[in-house]
């Protein structure tokens, strides 16, 4: 058990304070870095910070569940979504420091808050753990289409990562309800957008 937490709580720590690594090419590796005026370095900047944000809370909710999960199957898809998560970690990490900007500086609370609520989504059993998962995936999705739509045209590495880790989201929706998610009850969407949408709007800034 002391072992068990001591590996959890290492995981927590590298998440949070080191650096992320990765086995998989960055997307769009030899497009040529365009110039981008201030305000638009600033802007893409602040918009690559969320989607650190967001793969620092995926990398805290798949943890939290993948503690409680009983089934050998769902946890082993827990860790293949999860490995994936640390490599979207580690594109938007090294996009933030090509664009000059910085992570944000509330990344221990929105761990912390993301691996309460994976917890919580365990206890409450596979189905409704893997619904939780499959609706975070579905709206992260959305999150990343709008952000397609807002990112300054020119700046291709930023798009071609935002595109890649669109693909990867909904892959990983797809396997939570092929392993049987339970459908999400629209107020608890409703609510879980909401909290998305404070992150986000918190994150541009801070």
């Amino acid at each position: 058990m002391l072992e068990s937490i001591i590996v959890e709580f290492d995981k927590a720590l590298r998440t949070v304070f080191a650096a992320a690594s990765t086995t998989r090419r960055a997307p769009a590796p030899d497009c040529p870095e365009t110039v981008l005026q201030d305000a638009e370095k600033a802007h893409a900047g602040a918009l690559m910070r969320i989607n650190h944000v967001g793969e620092v809370c995926a990398q805290a909710l798949y943890q939290g569940q993948a503690l409680v999960c009983q089934d050998q199957a769902i946890r082993q898809a827990l860790a293949k979504a999860s490995d994936e998560e640390t490599e979207h970690l580690a594109w938007t990490e090294r996009r933030l420091t090509e664009l000059g900007a910085r992570k944000s500086l509330l990344n221990p609370l929105w761990y912390l808050g993301a691996l309460s609520l994976g917890l919580v989504a365990g206890k409450l059993g596979d189905a409704w753990s893997l619904g939780f998962l499959a609706e975070t995936e579905r709206q992260v999705e959305s999150h990343l289409d709008n952000q397609l739509s807002v990112l300054p045209t020119q700046d291709f590495q930023s798009r071609a990562i935002v595109q890649q880790m669109k693909i990867d989201e909904i892959s990983h929706a797809g396997t939570a309800m092929h392993l049987g998610a339970q459908e999400m009850p629209q107020r608890v969407k409703i609510a879980m957008r909401l909290a998305a949408g404070f992150m986000r709007r918190t994150a541009y800034y801070i």
